[in-house]
């Protein structure tokens, strides 16, 4: 499985539909949308899984206005239950000859929601129309659950792949995923880390907390502050990777992002390595731009570029979660 950083021929991507996912809050989300196609479309496709021809006319409409409608921007219909392409895409693979393949892992929403089903059977389509050679996995694994720096290694939490809650794969050692992991993704070791952000409703997934922007490095969520939640459990991630040798850049974390009583997953670490840019979430919060100056100088030879997602992240994920690359 290549780094999120190797040449991309596409972004997978689906159009937001789904108003529950968003209550009170929908109006804004397509209008992120097409701040993120427009970007992302100067360095690569950008292939939109749209419902229906209703839904892509709408979906048109929005990104013509925002001048993000062009050549690079395709259309696929293919239903889905939400947008987050991340977690029930394929996991694209290279061989040593650059040949595209697909690792399909079961989806099941989280192990939490019943709403699920034409997600699970959008990552064979996508496969397909990408004309990669698909091999399906009987193991349930969402894209934002792990993170891989291109040379077999990869990292993710022990709270998604191994707790108890929301648990994806009843009776599965560790051992038996770590095999199924380097069966299917081509991964020589795993970073085992302990435990997402608060309100993270996929409970643990390793994009809010950690990415790798090297082979050898890795950004990592940081909370100083002892009284938030998430002080402990992101100060227990960093020993564990500095433990494994990893060179660390210490990521801020903003100030808690609430809406509706409810605190929301808010990460910088959430965001995007596109082939022009990286597109990095932002929450109007004064953490904004000095973890925008880390990010350039990670990605020197890239723009990297602010969304803000105080409204996305209403939906419980941002930039990551929404979007899958397709290797070139």
């Amino acid at each position: 499985m290549p780094a999120e950083w190797e040449p991309h021929a596409a972004t997978w991507i689906a159009w937001p539909h789904n108003r529950s996912d968003w209550p009170g809050k929908f109006a804004p989300i397509p209008w992120v949308y097409a701040e993120i196609v427009r970007n992302l479309a100067r360095g690569e496709r950008v292939e939109i899984l749209v419902q229906d021809a209703e839904e892509e006319e709408r979906a048109r409409r929005v990104l013509d206005k925002a001048s993000a409608l062009g050549k690079n921007v395709r259309f696929r219909r293919c239903r889905t239950n939400r947008v987050w392409t991340r977690d029930y895409g394929p996991q694209f693979l290279v061989s040593g000859k650059r040949k595209l393949a697909a690792a399909n892992f079961r989806f099941n929403a989280w192990a939490k929601y019943d709403d699920w089903k034409f997600d699970d059977t959008a990552g064979r389509r996508i496969a397909k129309w990408a004309g990669a050679e698909e091999f399906r996995s009987p193991l349930v694994l969402e894209g934002g659950s792990i993170d891989v720096n291109g040379a077999g290694l990869l990292l993710t939490t022990e709270e998604c792949l191994l707790s108890e809650v929301q648990q994806r794969n009843p009776g599965r050692r560790q051992e038996e995923i770590e095999r199924a992991l380097a069966d299917f993704l081509g991964i020589d070791s795993v970073v085992w880390l302990g435990r997402g952000i608060v309100g993270d409703d996929t409970h643990g997934h390793v994009d809010d907390i950690a990415r790798f922007v090297a082979p050898d490095t890795v950004v990592a969520a940081v909370e100083p502050n002892r009284a938030d939640p998430n002080h402990e459990p992101l100060a227990d991630n960093l020993l564990r990777l500095r433990a494994r040798k990893l060179n660390v850049v210490e990521l801020p974390m903003p100030r808690p992002v609430v809406f509706a009583g409810r605190r929301l997953p808010a990460s910088y670490a959430n965001f995007y390595i596109g082939n022009a840019c990286v597109l990095a979430p932002v929450f109007n919060d004064p953490q904004d731009r000095r973890a925008l100056n880390l990010l350039a100088e990670c990605f020197p030879d890239r723009e990297v570029v602010p969304i803000y997602c105080g409204d996305l992240v209403w939906g419980l994920g941002t930039i990551h979660c929404m979007t899958q690359q397709q290797p070139r």
